[in-house]
């Protein structure tokens, strides 16, 4: 295999690539779920600048991480490579391997100006494997600003985006990584009333109680969904000032869905489902489309639009054709499946153990396949359930132990099968109806048909492979933490 140094040096960008090649924006929020847009529709929370990107350019309706965790779906981006093709970094809390060619070094070596302000490649440990920096780029912190409330990063990424505009070269292109923190938690609870919305206004899914502190959560996420919202239209408008906003690539994203529940961190729909824009000027715009689009499909799109090609080890597709054609709806038929997976997240399980989960997602299906249904899904609960970040949500759930408390904590069966086109919350598991055999056969067999093709260890004899990955976080919650405080206090 021709490694990342080799690659590098390897990078040659014709003459007429050079001339036309865009600028890139890349805005990648921390936890914002899709849907949660005006663009899709939503009327709890405001997104007029992420809206204008989808009306001037191109919204989709079908993109996934194939890992809904920070760090595995921030490694598939840079690396262009599915979750369980990332060695340690499929696992949450990992180190970086240093085997992969990421695309803002590929970038850089073909001529472009890059940085990253913000939250790019973690949490996890990429020093230790020879990085020299983050994966994502050189970081540009140096700005401060004042949030609106005091769960929001002090980080005033906009400024920071100047900043480096400011030290650009004026002969190159550049690539710049906006990794916004929010909305990821802790918020401060009651900001969303506070800030004038109304709880009537939400959406509730069906797999949570439908009251005022579930409905202020959510109103709490929505204020930090449009900070991050506000500091995506400043950037905007520092291009439009500069005169570059149409030969800037603008892309617009998240890693995962919305931190609450059988949401972040779990195989279900709105755990794995993100939104998507993107803009670029001369691009057929105005267009909604409905193609599959994976987050490793991310990196040989930036690349071919910058005229570089993409690395070997990249097993993502370039979507530059749906971008550049003027139809909406499906554009290539055979963007037409997903493939999702998980193995260890956060501590919380004997001897640091995960949740394997491999899935597969269809226009129609979801199938889901739980390869310890015997462990608790969310972690244990004698840990504190910590695949799921504390919340009053969780703490409510917890607290009535009913059946929305099942879903989001309970242990669940070695298949679940979803009519995902029409329940797309999953809350009805068909995988019980002997009239679905067919459907999950099929489905199965594809997934690991799949899986193997692209050297899956679990499904290739190696899934012990996953129990050698250390974590690289604090310990505070883990299972051997818990049971010395039982010792200490009995």
């Amino acid at each position: 295999m021709l490694t990342r140094r080799a690659f590098l040096g390897s990078i040659a960008v014709t003459a007429q690539s050079a001339a036309k090649r865009p600028n890139i924006l890349f805005v990648i929020s921390d936890d914002w779920g899709h849907g949660h847009a005006g663009a899709y529709g939503a009327k709890w929370v405001n997104t007029p600048h992420f809206d204008r990107v989808a009306r001037e350019g191109v919204l989709f309706h079908n993109c996934f991480t194939s890992n809904p965790k920070c760090s595995p779906c921030r490694a598939t981006i840079l690396c262009g490579r599915n979750s369980w093709q990332m060695k340690e970094a499929i696992s949450h809390f990992s180190i970086f391997p240093n085997d992969f060619p990421v695309f803002p070094d590929l970038l850089e070596n073909a001529g472009y100006f890059v940085g990253l302000t913000g939250k790019g490649w973690g949490p996890g440990d990429f020093k230790s494997t020879g990085w020299k920096r983050n994966p994502a780029g050189p970081s540009f912190d140096k700005f401060r600003s004042k949030p609106p409330t005091n769960g929001i990063s002090q980080l005033d990424y906009a400024r920071n985006f100047e900043d480096f505009l400011s030290q650009r070269p004026k002969e190159k292109p550049f690539y710049f990584w906006m990794g916004l923190h929010e909305p990821h938690r802790k918020y401060e609870n009651g900001s969303g009333v506070r800030a004038g919305k109304d709880l009537a206004s939400v959406d509730v899914p069906s797999y949570f109680p439908d009251n005022a502190v579930v409905r202020g959560d959510m109103l709490d996420y929505a204020v930090e969904v449009e900070w991050s919202d506000t500091h995506l239209g400043r950037a905007l408008a520092l291009l439009e000032k500069a005169g570059e906003l149409n030969s800037t690539l603008v892309v617009v994203t998240s890693d995962h869905g919305m931190p609450f529940p059988r949401v972040k961190g779990q195989i279900y729909e709105h755990g794995f489902h993100i939104p998507l824009a993107v803009r670029l000027g001369g691009l057929p715009a105005g267009r909604s489309v409905d193609d599959f689009i994976n987050t490793r499909d991310f990196a040989p799109t930036l690349l071919e639009f910058a005229g570089v090609p993409k690395a070997p080890t990249m097993t993502g597709k370039s979507f530059a054709d749906v971008l550049r054609s003027p139809r909406s709806g499906q554009v290539d038929s055979s963007r037409n499946v997903m493939i999702v997976a998980k193995e260890r997240h956060d501590l919380g399980r004997p001897n640091d153990a995960g949740y394997p989960v491999r899935a597969i997602r269809t226009k129609e299906w979801l199938y889901v396949r739980n390869y310890t249904p015997d462990a608790w899904p969310a972690g244990n609960p004698e840990t504190g359930y910590r695949n799921v970040d504390d919340s009053p949500t969780k703490t409510l759930l917890i607290a009535t132990f009913d059946e929305h408390y099942q879903l989001a904590f309970g242990k669940r069966p070695a298949e679940e099968l979803y009519h995902v086109s029409e329940d797309p919350e999953c809350m009805k598991n068909l995988a019980g109806d002997a009239a679905n055999a067919l459907v999950i056969r099929n489905l199965r067999s594809q997934m690991e048909k799949t899986l193997k093709e692209e050297g899956d260890p679990r499904l290739n004899g190696d899934a012990g492979f996953f129990d050698t990955i250390k974590y690289t976080g604090g310990r505070k919650h883990g299972y051997d933490e818990w049971l010395k405080n039982q010792k200490n206090n009995p």
